[in-house]
């Protein structure tokens, strides 16, 4: 090890704040992706002045399932100046910001191999608990902090860049999905004059299946209309590779709308296979729901499937996300919500004409090849965070540069 590497408990002490005045009201939790978010906790009858107060620039964390979740949640308040967060995590701060800045450990805890570090001392049975003295003997290497800000200063400007293509994505994807809804929600898709055809006077027919008006000439059905649907599989056999060869493996959970950029790879695929351009949909356990547009040919694990469309891709994307809160009312298990195969093809579902289809096809060509570039361009972006982290692992005191 480096000199420069030092134990984390060197720079940092815990704090134990109480809310015992009840002065703040801003109540957070901790996500597994290592931010703060709004708590959905049901605090009616708690007493909220047991809660701890983060101030900013004070880190939250988790030593608890970090075996399970193969994560340490932990995370750095920034954009406000306090709030309260739930007794049972950690609180600490660094003891001398001139010398170990908390931008630069908040980076240092971000990087994947903390991760593994965090997951491999775990212990404590299935869930795997951290000790809070093993987390505290964690080394990291501390250069000047000329030198740590320079590091996070390169890395906001990847973050920032990343954040704002994934706003504008969101955006985008917003812009589509009125727009299906406005086709074929409100039937204001345009007629043969170019004009919204329920509002200019278009023939509107009770559909009995449906058990409400539609176009004239627009039918009744499910998505198995729309959709071919391959359910994931367990991989047979010990079929993992460190070394990355064969197929890659999604075997969930995804995040919600961006390209899937996390892969365990198997040398043998599963007979499932999904392709460039399909919804790959979550439909086993918590994450049930979930969904991200496939970048590449991926085998799909026990837990996700694959819609593709039948005529358009692009129109099975919008119609899965403007009924998923209904599709969600259609999962069968008492424990854990889940969806079969059969489940899905029998959701109903409106059977617009071919012509319809494809005209929103052609009219949101242009605005999801935009999302597509810019889900690409976050994907080397990511890449050059990688770097940033290893040349954290790297970085050398000033006072060994000198002695060399």
């Amino acid at each position: 090890m480096r000199s420069n590497y030092k134990p984390i408990g060197d720079y940092i002490r815990l704090v134990d704040e109480r809310n015992k005045e009840l002065k703040v009201s801003t109540l957070l939790g901790l996500s597994i992706s290592k931010e703060f978010i709004p708590s959905v906790a049901n605090t009616v009858g708690t007493n909220m002045r047991n809660y701890k107060i983060i101030r900013k620039n004070q880190f939250a964390c988790s030593i608890m399932q970090v075996r399970r979740d193969g994560k340490m949640p932990v995370a750095l308040l920034e954009d406000i100046e306090e709030a309260i967060i739930s007794q049972a995590y950690p609180v600490f701060e660094i003891i001398d910001t001139e010398v170990l800045s908390p931008q630069y450990l908040m980076m240092w805890f971000t990087r994947s191999e903390f991760d593994r570090q965090a997951t491999f001392h775990a212990v404590g049975g299935v869930r795997g608990s951290l000790e809070w003295e093993d987390f505290l003997a964690f080394e990291l290497p501390v250069p000047s902090i000329e030198q740590q800000r320079e590091i996070v200063r390169e890395y906001n400007v990847i973050k920032n860049r990343i954040a704002l293509n994934q706003q504008l994505n969101k955006k985008l994807e917003e812009t589509a999905q009125a727009l299906y809804r406005h086709w074929f929600v409100d039937f204001e898709f345009p007629n043969e004059e170019e004009k919204p055809y329920k509002s200019s006077g278009g023939k509107m027919v009770y559909n009995d299946e449906l058990d409400k008006e539609i176009p004239e000439g627009w039918l009744s059905g499910s998505f198995e209309n729309h959709i071919k649907i391959k359910m994931g599989q367990s991989p047979k056999g010990n079929t993992y590779n460190q070394e990355g060869v064969g197929t890659p493996l999604i075997n969930g959970p995804v995040e919600f709308g961006e390209f899937f950029t996390e892969k365990t790879k198997w040398t043998s695929a599963p007979t499932k296979l999904c392709e460039k351009g399909d919804l790959i949909v979550c439909v086993r356990g918590s994450t049930t729901g979930r969904y991200v547009k496939s970048d590449d040919v991926y085998c799909l694990g026990r837990g996700v499937c694959s819609f593709k469309g039948l005529k358009s891709q692009r129109f099975i994307d919008e119609l899965f996300k403007s009924n998923l809160d209904k599709l969600l009312t259609y999962t069968t298990g008492s424990t854990f919500p889940n969806w079969d195969r059969q489940t899905l093809l029998d959701f109903p579902s409106i059977v617009p004409p071919n012509e319809v289809i494809l005209k929103f096809h052609k009219m949101t060509n242009t605005l999801f090849s935009l999302v597509e570039t810019k889900a690409k361009a976050n994907k080397k972006l990511i890449k050059f965070q990688t770097l940033l982290f290893s040349r954290m692992a790297r970085v050398e005191s000033e006072e060994e540069i000198v002695n060399h």
